[in-house]
């Protein structure tokens, strides 16, 4: 064949006799050296091409990247320096929400993830599965930059695949904020709205004034707290009220929040995260911020935040890992989840936020890592149609037959229905897992009490455990969103199931002497709707009876659960409210408070949120055009074919 253009340069060179080269000795040596040179150039070229594109060269890749670039190693890679970091962590690691009395803790703490992590025999794997990681990663950076070269702003220079704010709110039906910011009509409504406004504005100045840029307040102390959560992220409060605040009207305390998130929110941490934890608290803050105000820098931070936890993927299965380090991006499970287990309702819920980060960054790769967690789930089968809590990331079998629609377990069915809603409808995959899941837990874990009070069991390999959970009453509102899509017949039924699950959470918020509800609630041994357990009986501010009161008023318009509401704003206010701020209690059923000095994020995010729009009416954040994610930052309906009817106007009007 033809040799490269430079071999025949290197020979003209070369060769004494051929005409218009020099005779000298001094120009040969001369014109030797630049050949040379030039060939060496190529090959030096030919040699790094090789390196950075063949498929096999992730190790040599880390010899010559940068540490911040280097491939993640997962636990289970057999690096001793690695088990040893392990090691070290925290003995008071929090609990991601919803895994509280795990193995019958008491407290808000977890165990000890300080025992040593086992080494799996798939390390090999693990390994190999890390290249793949490395080229998600690159891509990502890739089409990230080049999306923003295409376009400094989101509506200046937008090109049909980059993200239009401008766009995406004229193919929203209604304005946000309603014709009045939602303000309802009736005096006592609103005056019970400006009520629960009150009490954002009281949490929220006790948080900057003893604990700002901390994750936390702690109230009676009054100082931060940080923990271990989120990986060294900070501000965790701050970027979880900022929708609250927006949508209250709090614009001085808004545009604090936003001027931290400028000025001091850092995500170069190295610390270990719960990636469940950082999702639907920052991500999902951040998004919503974003799609409330149109402000870039949300946007921004949230994409450099997701891709930052892309690298809990790297498995053999695609299952992420529950912990990441967001700085070197290793990632393991959690030290009391048996076998190394992934946990349903951490990786069942991303999907929401990761399908918002592939419409505003134009890379696939979210929308693409979600969708395999499903296909995953699709695959494998399922014990009497239900999900179990926790499946091996490294075979894709479950580990355990528990299944709760409590902790563990329950955002997962959340997020089926609402990416159902979210996609406008389209998702059908989502709609059939999530109507499939619901007859299954219809058929093994909905029950009636003896005093007719229905509730959700768990279910422990075939044997029912007769314990709802606090965070299972979120499950109210749940079905009662998709009530409409199932099959048409099943419409009364399911509104039916929605307020008789409702009414048995209020149940356990009247049946207390402080009238907030405990964490855990029993039916069994003459017990109807009441904590039996020392252990169950704290409430740490909420949101989830709440969020189904809002639900049910949206869709019903039955004026006892703004009653109900109420009932649980004055609970809250005489028994929760200390001189600087809000604090959970340690015990529902005495009057002798014995606070816990904390005021969860989620409390400013969600239960306040919500009470808010409970007395709001029904055009603030309306549900045709909003879906809620687990920690109610709302999220819009993505209206493709509307958003591709614009794109083709604008171009038509360009034209």
């Amino acid at each position: 064949g033809t040799k490269p253009a430079f071999f025949h340069v290197s020979h003209r060179f070369v060769s004494p006799g051929l005409p218009g080269v020099s005779a000298s000795g001094m120009g040969l040596r001369l014109s030797q050296k630049f050949v040379f040179l030039l060939f060496l150039s190529g090959l030096v070229t030919l040699c790094f091409g090789a390196l950075f594109f063949l498929p096999d060269s992730v190790r040599l890749k880390r010899i010559f990247l940068s540490k911040t670039e280097t491939q993640p190693v997962t636990v289970g890679s057999g690096s001793e320096n690695d088990v040893r970091e392990h090691l070290k962590r925290p003995k008071d690691q929090e609990h991601p929400r919803g895994m509280a009395s795990v193995k019958g803790e008491t407290s808000t703490k977890l165990k000890s993830l300080s025992r040593k992590p086992s080494v799996s025999h798939e390390a090999t794997e693990e390994r190999l599965a890390g290249g793949k990681a490395q080229e998600d990663l690159t891509l990502l950076r890739s089409k990230t930059e080049s999306a923003s070269e295409k376009s400094t702003s989101s509506d200046h220079g937008a090109t049909s695949d980059t993200f239009s704010y401008k766009k995406f709110k004229r193919c929203l039906l209604r304005p946000p904020l309603g014709t009045d910011d939602g303000k309802p009509s009736d005096p006592k409504t609103n005056e019970r709205r400006e009520k629960v406004k009150e009490m954002m504005k009281f949490a929220w100045d006790n948080y900057k004034r003893y604990a700002w840029g901390k994750n936390e307040l702690q109230p009676l102390t009054r100082n931060g707290h940080i923990g271990n959560m989120f990986g060294g992220l900070r501000g965790a409060s701050i970027i979880d009220s900022l929708d609250t605040l927006y949508i209250m009207g709090l614009v001085e305390e808004y545009n604090d929040a936003k001027d931290w998130v400028q000025t001091s929110l850092d995500l170069n941490s190295n610390g270990e995260a719960s990636l469940f934890e950082v999702n639907i608290r920052y991500v999902g803050g951040l998004l919503s911020a974003y799609y409330l105000t149109g402000e870039e820098l949300f946007k921004n931070k949230a994409v450099e935040l997701g891709e930052k936890l892309l690298p809990a993927f790297n498995t053999p299965t695609g299952i992420p890992r529950g912990v990441i380090n967001l700085g070197s991006g290793t990632s393991w499970s959690w030290g009391w989840a048996s076998a190394g287990s992934s946990i349903l309702a951490e990786f069942g819920t991303l999907h929401l936020e990761f399908v918002h980060l592939t419409e505003l960054s134009g890379n696939p790769i979210y929308t693409e890592k979600v969708m395999n967690i499903r296909k995953l789930l699709n695959k494998i089968e399922k014990p009497h149609g239900l999900y179990p809590n926790f499946l091996s990331p490294v075979s894709g079998n479950w580990v355990q037959h528990h299944v709760s629609i409590g902790g563990l377990g329950d955002s997962f069915y959340e997020y089926l229905i609402k990416s159902y809603l979210m996609s406008d409808k389209t998702d059908d995959d989502a709609k059939k897992m999530y109507y499939s899941a619901l007859e299954a837990i219809e058929a093994n874990l909905v029950q009636k009490s003896p005093g007719g009070l229905t509730y959700m069991a768990e279910w422990r390999g075939g044997i029912l455990d007769h314990k709802m959970g606090h965070l299972a009453c979120f499950s109210g509102g749940m079905i009662g969103i998709g009530a409409d899509d199932g099959a048409p017949e099943k419409r009364q039924h399911y509104l039916d199931l929605a307020a008789e699950i409702t009414h048995t959470c209020h149940e356990s918020y009247t049946r207390s002497a402080t009238k907030l509800g405990p964490e855990a609630f029993r039916f069994d041994s003459g017990a109807e709707a009441t904590a039996t357990r020392l252990s169950d009986r704290y409430y740490i501010l909420r949101p989830e009876v709440i969020e189904s009161y809002m639900y049910m008023w949206r869709l019903t318009h039955d004026p006892k659960y703004r009653e109900w509401g109420w009932e649980a704003v004055q609970a809250l206010e005489e028994h929760c409210r200390v001189e600087s701020g809000f604090s959970g209690i340690r015990d529902v059923y005495t009057l002798t408070v014995s606070h816990d000095n904390m005021q969860q994020s989620f409390f400013l995010s969600e239960t306040l949120k919500y009470l808010y729009l409970l007395f709001s009416d029904d055009d603030l954040l309306p549900l045709e055009d909003w879906v809620f994610n687990t920690e109610a930052h709302p999220l819009p309906i993505v209206r493709k074919s509307c958003l591709q009817d614009e794109a083709t106007q604008d171009k038509t009007v360009s034209e």
